[in-house]
Formats: C-alpha cells, sequence, structure tokens
C-alpha cells in the first residue's frame, strides 16, 4: 500500500498533485531543481488548502494536516523511502529520461515510478529505466485539485501488481480512472488538441477572430472554456508538443501543428504563464492578442 510520495517538479501539476495526495493523508516529497520554484509551489499549497476550508469543503485541522505532510527539496536520494515516484516534469522527452536515469539509483528496488506525460510513449520511457515492469502513466487533469479524471496507462512490460496499486491509489485521491492505451496522446490529448489546433487554424485563416471563436465553441457546443482559451490555461508549449508527439506518432497530415501555433511558441507567447498568448494577461481582464 502507498504511504510515501515523491513528486519531481514543483510546477503547476507537480504542486496539484502533492495538494491532492497529502489531502488524502499520504506522505510527499517534492523535488524541483529550482529552490524558487520550491518555494512558491509550497506557498501555493498552503493557500489553496486554506482557500478549501474557508469554503467549508475540508476542515482547519485537514488544510493543517496536509500542510504538514508536504517537504520539499533538490535532493533525489529523499526518495529512497518513497513507495512511489509520480514525474511531472515538463513535456519533453529527453528531459524525462534525464530525470528517470538520475532517479532510479536513488529508489528501493520496490518503488514504482509514474509519469505525467500528457502524450509521450509509456513503453519508450519506462525503458530507460531499470524497473519497465513497475513503471505507468498516472496522468492528471489540469487544475489537479478540481479535475476529477486520471487517465492511466499501462506500457507493454507494466506488470499487473503495479497496475492496480496505481489504480487503488488514483482512487484513494477521490480521482476517477480512465484506462487508456499506450498511443500518442492516449485520449483526453488525442481528442482535446486536436480541436484547439483547429481552433488556431480557423483563427489563422481568418475564419474568426479570438473573441468569436471562443464565443462561438462556448455557447454554440457548451464547452466552459473556449479552445483558444484553453490552449492559453495549458501552455501553447505543451499543446504543440503534443501536437508533433501526434504528427510524428500517427504520421497523418491532420495532426500537423498550425503555423500560427509554432509562431506564437516561437516568440514566447506561451499563454497565461507567460502573460500573453491568444489574450494579453497583463491588464485587469484578458485581451484578444488577434
Amino acid at each position: 500500500m502507498v504511504q510515501f510520495v515523491g513528486i519531481i517538479g514543483a510546477g503547476q501539476m507537480g504542486s496539484g498533485i502533492a495538494h491532492v495526495c497529502a489531502l488524502s493523508g499520504l506522505d510527499v516529497y517534492i523535488l524541483d531543481m529550482h529552490e524558487v520554484v520550491l518555494t512558491e509551489a509550497l506557498v501555493l499549497i498552503k493557500q489553496n488548502l486554506a482557500r478549501q476550508a474557508s469554503r467549508g469543503t475540508i476542515t482547519e485541522e485537514d488544510a493543517s494536516a496536509s500542510v504538514s505532510r508536504v517537504s520539499a527539496g533538490t535532493d533525489f536520494a529523499a526518495f529512497s523511502n518513497c513507495d512511489i515516484v509520480i514525474e511531472a516534469a515538463t513535456e519533453n522527452e529527453e528531459v524525462k529520461r534525464k530525470i528517470f536515469k538520475t532517479l532510479v539509483p536513488n529508489l528501493s528496488d520496490t518503488a514504482l515510478i509514474a509519469t505525467n506525460t500528457s502524450s509521450i510513449s509509456i513503453t519508450r520511457l519506462a525503458a530507460t529505466t531499470d524497473r519497465p515492469g513497475k513503471f505507468m502513466g498516472m496522468h492528471f487533469m489540469n487544475p489537479v485539485p478540481v479535475m476529477q479524471l486520471v487517465e492511466l496507462i499501462r506500457g507493454i512490460a507494466t506488470e499487473q501488481d503495479t497496475f492496480e496499486t496505481v489504480r487503488d491509489l488514483a482512487e484513494r485521491l477521490g480521482k476517477t480512472v480512465a484506462v487508456a492505451q499506450d498511443f500518442p496522446a492516449f485520449i483526453v490529448n488525442r481528442i482535446l488538441l486536436p480541436m484547439i489546433n483547429e481552433a488556431v487554424y480557423t483563427l489563422y485563416e481568418g475564419v474568426g477572430n479570438v473573441r468569436s471563436i471562443d464565443t462561438a465553441m462556448k455557447l454554440g457546443a457548451n464547452h466552459p472554456m473556449g479552445p483558444l482559451e484553453l490552449a492559453d490555461f495549458i501552455g501553447l508549449d505543451t499543446c504543440l508538443a503534443v501536437m508533433h508527439v501526434l504528427y510524428d506518432g500517427l504520421a497523418d497530415s491532420k495532426y500537423r501543428p498550425c503555423p500560427l501555433l509554432v509562431k506564437y511558441v516561437e516568440a514566447g507567447w506561451l499563454g497565461r504563464k507567460s502573460e500573453r498568448g491568444f489574450y494579453d494577461y497583463s491588464g485587469d481582464d484578458p485581451v484578444p492578442t488577434r
């Protein structure tokens, strides 16, 4: 049974995973190579737990106890007592491969590894470790404390015991599980990202402007967020990375990333995290950039 969870990456996803693990009574260690990011993550977790307590969804005692279960640092050796380590670094295969090579010597023989990748081959990532049978995909949705779904993806070598342990962990975190096969982008992003890419093409070809495209999908398809607004929320670099995985992995022209999406990423206009994407977030209200 899992009790001590390690998390690699203290960004939006890593801090969210830490939040739900601690709230479920698990001990958590978050690693990031940037001290500033770690500090910001710990502050964010504390703030979000306090917000839940103020709304009455959890008690003040639960919030305080959850904060006390989370520790953070930059030392991989701290993963030696973890039952499972969840990698939540940037969506870049080479970065993930390097992380796993550094991680493996610091793990116990029984420790499991999960990756929060949203698109990259689980089988290929598992093969870079010494334990492909104890490796699988555990794709959380953003924001983790709010979204109910976790995609579970087995690599070709993933053992049944590993799958059952990770499934039980997801359910302990209060999540609903969707099991996906190990094909590019799995289920959610296989469907969602081409829709976002098509919305960018619709903008690129002048069919509509940013505001009209998002309004059309919110009111015409009853989506809570327009596709361009959602792209900014996800991060345009992440959207582009997933489209590259789909295009390279499936060799189908329908997955070709829109040139405008490429151009925005080249410009550093990555969405909310850079304060500019399809909207400009520098003022009080988001303003369309096209």
